[in-house]
């Protein structure tokens, strides 16, 4: 179909593309989703299974080693990491990258049914198994709920009340509520009157365990009528507990629980999790959004449902943010939007001064259009407006206008050779509708690597392929359809008309470009080897660009991470964290400090890394004034923390953007023996300190931990009667308070608990004193009978394994806003570490940002051969030669010169956005070195030599060629602002910037090399 004659013809058909595009590009924006990050799946479950009362080394061989065996079974899964604790054992499971987000349900499902064939196999007192596949939500609205004046249960009931209403709030998927702890039913029960009384303990606790049950009576037929049966007995209130008799069967005197004990509700004295806002105790309720909504319009729905609950808020009861996923949404794709506005207008304004009013004019409206158009196909194939689908926009805007401007220029230069608008447009579309067909799909293969790579990266940018996709693809066909179109209109009157070439081509910036390709062609080796020693010299200088993964957010907040000596007491670390919260509080730039301690906080953004369960862990989540006072505020908390908290590791870190890393360096030693695991730890630890920038160095097993271990006198035991189970249940109700049976108060189950009162359990050294009932004497004994001694020894608390092989890993970070990249550091250390000598049987391995960086420049890498075969056939095809494609892809090596000079002059490191800036480079190149080389088989083609076809043919792409790359370098500037897509935007500009003079000097240059173009004699 001829295109050109179509558009122009039917005008009709060419107005409602417009308008289809110009009108339906404004309601798809307004209706796209709107996200602060592209989504990704975590494809991370972990499997908990309690195991109370058993060492670190017993959760290890007969909990975590059975499940980790069953779950290996399972062809999805990548990496098995687990942790075994005193009572606990904790299973990351993590899935191949290679699995999508729709496949991850199925794969739980088999996880589940595999965990739970195996939980039948695991020794008594061992579960149950929790598997916890929602570890990867994201509760983007995350509220700290306070109340001056209110203990934890008052807060509970409002939040649980707020869960239930904003569940309701349609595009909100779950909510939840954090920091709980449970209230449990005590009953301080005196040892020694129960010694007096000679009545056991085992019969309170079965009348405990019995008395509250509910159970069956049945029921009978009364005439018509089934009545069921229902014992009263149950306890109504705490009170009522009081009243139990716990006396002898048969005996005279009727002996009360009230007797004996003093019995009352209370919170469960050690909390697993504790909360606070601001230095007050807190529940923090996370609301998750559902997948594909506007989370700026579902945040405002969820702000107008908290401003209707206000009213029934308790006085002194303050619903606090701590995060607030809509707002930073908004605040984020405004800014972009607000970027890309710029970089349109940018553009327009390049094109306007460049190519003229008309031409411009043209062009830029086209290119308006093009993205316009980019929101409707994302609208329809579900792709949301978020930093990267946005940031792609704004790459590409450079290169949509590429086709337009060849199509432009082509007719304009047409028109000004005194043809009609119809046959300049058929013209320059039928020269170069193909041409730019196969560069544009050059450059959209140029991102494929990003859309095929297979890891939690290309998960998180995959969407700038897919957006350059739909943007180049829908340029071409607008430059195809609609450039004629409106030129026709545009190029009626007023195109003044050339004499010949020479007039069109013959002012000063053609004619100096003419004689410096003259030059260059007459010292073609010449040219070739200067190219060459830039290139070498832009390798050298490359050696000395920072290396990084990915940037930190530009959020205004950032964490404090404080390890307090392994066996700390969770009450001890709240406390003394709480000192840092209190400072950081004072300090001018902090509006707010939210604290967690005994875990990480819900997972309320993408990168953040959820840390488990341990006593001695406390996170302080710093919210300041702008970004702007981080570096200075930051330092100033390490001093701080360094000098006032001694005994906290301590780690500082920003935001992150793109998938998280736990440390900056990170080795790993895998063998059987700790003792031999953690001399290696020392040495790796030693050269790590030795490193100027590393710091907060440490092993994720940290240091054994006090244990007591009671002697059991099993022979004096035996005479009594009394087992080892019963020394473990007397020790744990006298000292913690053993669980005997449940309360129930209304929908709250409460567990009953028997302690002996505090004046009995305070002091461990009057262990001997503790009573003991003997069935056999039918009396109390002193618990010195039956245990020898209780000695105090140290033992291994943590026992990670990787791939079921114990594993520790050695992590240091750099210290806070330290200039030196995470590379630059483990560069210095790598040989060191790689050397130390490893005994037979042990392994070591790289993690932290190293490994992350790897996988995922791997997993790029993995497709890039086949893109660029792709590219390079697609190259060989539309010119049928192969020297020819070779003459371009010359270029593609040469462009490091220009992207090394603007990483060193900006100090800008090279990251992951960094090589993908330099794939867009590649097919910018290619592109370019089309247009020209099809321009000189044009120029071939009537009549004209080889050498004044190569020349003509290059001074005719001059204003194409340097269109293009000023369009898309000053399209690049607002990028520059974002810390983002900074490498990016420098790795184009420099790039292209440099690439230019290639196109236009190197391509005529190689072609005259390869395909033997020597110019005229009398030239010389």
């Amino acid at each position: 179909m001829n295109l050109a004659r179509y558009s122009i013809e039917r005008p009709t058909t060419s107005w409602i593309l417009l308008f289809i595009l110009l009108i339906g590009g404004f309601i798809a924006l307004q209706s796209l989703g709107r996200l602060e990050d592209p989504e990704f799946t975590i494809k991370q479950a972990l499997v908990i299974t309690p195991y109370p009362g058993a060492s670190a080394q017993q959760v290890e061989e007969e909990v975590t080693v059975p499940l980790e065996n069953a779950l290996q079974e399972l062809e999805y899964i990548d990496h098995i990491t687990s942790t075994s604790m005193p009572g606990q054992s904790q299973i990351m499971v993590e899935v191949k990258d290679t699995y999508r987000s729709h496949q991850i349900p199925q794969i739980w499902d088999e996880l589940r049914r595999k965990v739970n064939d195996q939980a039948r196999n695991l020794p008594p007192g061992a579960g149950p198994v929790m598997v916890k596949d929602d570890f990867s939500d994201v509760f983007g609205v995350l509220l700290a709920l306070t109340g001056d004046g209110y203990d934890l249960p008052a807060l509970k009931d409002h939040a649980k009340y707020l869960r239930r209403e904003l569940a309701l709030v349609p595009g909100v998927a779950k909510v939840i509520i954090s920091g709980m702890q449970q209230e449990q039913v005590v009953a301080e029960v005196s040892r020694s009157r129960l010694a007096n009384l000679g009545i056991p303990p085992q019969r309170i606790y079965e009348l405990l365990a019995t008395q509250n049950t509910v159970s069956n009576a049945g029921r009978v037929r009364l005439g018509d009528h089934a009545v069921r049966f229902e014992t009263s007995g149950e306890f109504t209130s705490v009170e009522q507990l009081s009243t139990l008799i716990i006396s002898n069967p048969g005996a005279r005197e009727q002996i009360y629980l009230g007797d004996v004990a003093t019995i009352y509700r209370q919170l469960q004295p050690i909390p697993t999790h504790v909360l606070r806002f601001n230095e007050q105790p807190s529940l923090w309720v996370g609301v998750s959004f559902a997948r594909n909504v506007n989370v700026v319009e579902v945040g405002a729905s969820l702000n107008q449902r908290l401003a209707e609950l206000e009213a029934n808020t308790p006085v002194g009861m303050q619903l606090n943010i701590i995060y607030n996923q809509p707002e930073e949404v908004d605040r984020s794709v405004s800014g972009f939007l607000l970027n890309l506005a710029q970089a349109v207008v940018i553009v327009i304004v390049a094109l306007l001064l460049t190519m003229g009013l008309r031409s411009g004019f043209l062009i830029g409206f086209v290119l308006l259009l093009t993205v316009l158009g980019t929101f409707i196909f994302m609208y329809l194939l579900g792709i949301n407006l978020h930093r990267v689908s946005l940031g792609a926009l704004i790459i590409a805007l450079g290169m949509l206008v590429d086709n337009a401007i060849v199509i432009t220029e082509g007719m304009l230069v047409g028109v000004q050779r005194g043809q009609s608008r119809l046959r300049a447009a058929q013209h320059v579309l039928r020269q170069n509708a193909w041409p730019l067909l196969g560069a544009t799909v050059i450059a959209i293969l140029a991102f494929a690597p990003i859309g095929l790579s297979k890891d939690a990266t290309g998960e998180f940018a995959g969407s700038l392929f897919w957006v350059l996709l739909l943007s180049l693809g829908l340029s071409w066909f607008t430059a195809l359809m609609l450039i004629p179109f409106l030129g026709d209109r545009l190029f009626r009157k007023g195109i003044k008309t050339a004499a010949s070439d020479a007039e069109l081509y013959g002012n000063r910036i053609y004619r100096g470009y003419r004689s410096l390709l003259a030059f260059a062609l007459r010292f073609r080796v010449g040219t070739m080897v200067l190219m060459t020693g830039l290139l070498v010299f832009a390798l050298l200088g490359f050696t000395q660009v920072k290396q990084s993964f990915f940037p930190s957010s530009n959020t205004p907040a950032f964490y404090v991470d404080l390890w307090y000596p392994q066996g700390t007491d969770i009450r001890a670390t709240a406390r003394d964290s709480a000192k840092a919260e209190q400072w950081l509080l004072q300090q001018p730039e902090v509006t707010q400090v939210a604290s967690t301690v005994g875990q990480g906080a819900p997972r309320f953004t993408l990168p953040y890394i959820v840390e488990m369960q341990h006593e001695n862990y406390a996170q302080l989540i710093v919210r300041t004034t702008t970004p702007d006072v981080l570096p200075n505020l930051i330092a100033r908390t390490q001093q701080q923390l360094t000098a006032h908290h001694p005994d906290a590791r301590m780690q500082l870190r920003r935001m992150e953007i793109g998938p998280p890393v736990k440390a900056a360096v990170e080795v790993r030693f895998s063998g059987s023996d700790p003792d031999v695991l953690r001399q290696l730890s020392l040495q790796a630890q030693a050269i790590f300190r030795a490193d100027p920038g590393l710091n907060l160095i440490r092993d994720n097993w940290r240091e054994r931990s006090k244990v007591l271990r009671p002697q059991f006198n099993e022979s004096h035991a035996r005479r009594v009667g009394i087992t080892k189970q019963d020394i473990d249940d007397l020790i744990l109700a006298n000292f913690q308070g053993k669980r005997v049976g449940v309360y129930r108060d209304g929908t709250n189950l409460l567990p009953i608990v028997v302690r002996a009162p505090e004046e009995e359990r305070v002091y461990l050294e009057q262990w001997q004193d503790i009573q003991v009932y003997s069935p056999a004497l039918n009396r109390y004994i002193p618990m010195a009978q039956v245990i020898d001694s209780m000695p105090l020894a140290w033992e291994e608390q943590i026992i990670h394994r990787r791939d079921r092989k114990r594993t520790l890993a050695v992590m240091a970070d750099a210290y806070p806003m330290h200039e030196e990249t995470p590379a630059q550091m483990f560069a210095r250390v790598r040989a060191d570490i790689e050397a130390i000598a490893l005994p037979p049987g042990y392994e070591m391995q790289w993690g932290g940002e190293y490994e992350a960086s790897s996988k995922a420049k791997n997993a790029l890498f993995a497709s890039l051969p086949l893109g660029y075969l792709a590219m390079f056939i697609i190259t060989v095809l539309l010119f049928s030669s192969v020297r020819k494609a070779v003459v371009i892809w010359t270029t593609v090596p040469l462009s490091i010169i220009g992207v090394t000079l603007g990483l060193l002059l900006t100090n800008q490191a090279f990251s992951f956005m960094a090589l993908l800036g330099i794939l867009s480079l590649t097919g910018m190149l290619i592109k370019n070195g089309i247009v020209l080389l099809e321009q000189v088989n044009t120029e071939e083609r009537s009549g004209k030599s080889g050498y004044q076809a190569l020349v003509d043919a290059a001074v005719s792409r001059v204003r194409p060629v340097m269109m293009a790359a000023v369009t898309t370098i000053v399209g690049m500037i607002p990028l520059l602002f974002d810390e983002f897509f900074a490498s990016m935007a420098v790795t184009i500009m420099f790039g292209l910037g440099f690439a230019t003079l290639l196109t236009l000097i190197v391509v005529p240059v190689m072609y005259s090399l390869i395909l033997r173009q020597r110019p005229p004699r009398e030239s010389e």
